[in-house]
């Protein structure tokens, strides 16, 4: 486990990214600075999972342009979409 500071430079196999942020008034607060997301979404070799409400982070020029794009690849998954067993 690191944030995306400790791994300047290196790669991983998997990445996962939480952006979790879900507010009524859509105030994404903190990941607003998304100076450090490419270096985040660019350090995965094989898969990279992003898990946020898209309902409130593409309010976000960057994260609603993100969004799109992932959509546009097949590349998302609602949480009703995903089976989760105990």
């Amino acid at each position: 486990m690191g944030n995306v500071d400790s791994f300047h430079g290196q790669e991983r196999d998997i990445i996962a990214i939480t952006l979790t942020r879900s507010k009524p008034q859509g105030d994404i607060g903190f990941l607003s600075d998304i100076r450090r997301m490419n270096m985040g979404i660019t350090r995965a070799r094989r898969k990279l999972l992003l898990v946020g409400d898209s309902s409130t982070l593409c309010r976000h020029p960057f994260f609603g342009e993100l969004w799109a794009y992932v959509k546009r690849v097949g590349g998302s998954r609602m949480a009703h979409e995903v089976a989760i067993e105990a």
